[in-house]
């Protein structure tokens, strides 16, 4: 399928460690196609006005790791061929070709990560990249899917990495994003087509620069007391960092509590509101969605921008959702 395709072509990946490697799967099964990489303006789990003009020019698009409004995708539709590779919730666009297991009733625990589903559909043998992408989504937390697990610590095991190394790959990929370089972002995928060994990554002098920078400003954050509400973990935090995601991760799976993160410092009009949950976060998104928010997620996940007028209002009615 992905043979056929031709003219030039877009791919549109998402920042973190899962979407620049199903980035880098994709690119190197693509590579005798004219082909350009990019991501989202970082923070926008949506396309902009600027962007949707821009990519209209491609004959081809596809998207990894990323859930779009239907709009922006009937959008890029009306000039190109697109294809999805997602793992995400949503609801299936009929219009395109949408791979995404999960939003036909697959079980999620067996599409962890795009990179897995990307490395599936492309017939390649387990690698260092299908696994990051799960490591990169999952953390610890993937040592509860057993299945998983295995394949991880075999992989590691014959390649004489330990899961930790898969870890701090991960961190190390993720500074870009969380420093806000999108340009870095974007050149990674061609980065790890070159030099994509374990032993690159973890030696990379600046994203090992840019790790130290971030451990500091996320330490900074954990130590000042957050609030809790009915057994719900509410923190506020004001940085410049891409690093919500990160907080709300280690709050929850510290706590074991279902945990939201209010960042008022990322953009200038509009907050950024991230929510871990033990319920199934589906009707919460589907809420913001209704509002007109951005929003997104997984089963376990919500991640939604908030004009700040709106944010209280919004950050009630998840508290009032997970009681």
């Amino acid at each position: 399928m992905l043979s056929a395709l031709s003219g030039k072509g877009l791919l549109i990946h998402h920042w973190d460690t899962d979407g620049i490697c199903s980035a880098k799967l994709l690119l190197e099964h693509l590579s005798g196609k004219e082909i350009i990489n990019k991501t989202p303006e970082l923070g926008n789990y949506f396309l902009t006005e600027n962007e949707l003009e821009e990519y209209s020019k491609y004959d081809f698009v596809i998207i990894t790791d990323m859930s779009f409004p239907e709009n922006n995708i009937l959008k890029l539709a009306e000039n190109a061929k697109v294809m999805i590779f997602d793992h995400h919730l949503g609801k299936v666009i009929e219009k395109v070709y949408h791979h995404n297991p999960v939003i036909k009733g697959e079980n999620p625990d067996k599409y962890p990560s795009a990179s897995w589903i990307v490395n599936d559909f492309l017939g390649n043998k387990i690698n260092l990249f299908a696994l990051l992408g799960i490591v990169g989504d999952h953390e610890q937390k993937i040592k509860n899917n057993k299945d998983f697990y295995n394949k991880i610590i075999d992989f590691c095991n014959e390649n004489n990495l330990k899961f930790e190394d898969l870890l701090k790959m991960v961190y190390l990929m993720d500074s870009n994003y969380k420093l806000g370089d999108k340009t870095t972002v974007e050149k990674a995928p061609h980065l790890l087509l070159s030099n994509g060994s374990a032993s690159d990554i973890l030696n990379n002098k600046i994203w090992n620069e840019n790790l130290s920078k971030l451990n500091e400003e996320i330490t900074k954050i954990l130590e000042k007391p957050s609030d809790e509400i009915s057994g719900i973990i509410l923190k506020k935090i004001n940085t410049p960092y891409n690093i919500i995601s990160t907080i709300t991760r280690k709050i929850a799976w510290e706590t074991g509590k279902n945990t939201v993160v209010v960042n008022s410092g990322f953009f200038n009009n509009k907050d950024q509101i991230y929510m871990r949950s033990i319920k199934n976060a589906e009707p919460m998104i589907q809420r913001g969605k209704s509002l007109g928010f951005k929003c997104g997620g997984k089963k376990e996940v919500l991640g939604a921008i908030v004009p700040k007028n709106k944010t209280d209002s919004f950050v009630q009615e998840i508290i009032e959702f997970l009681r």
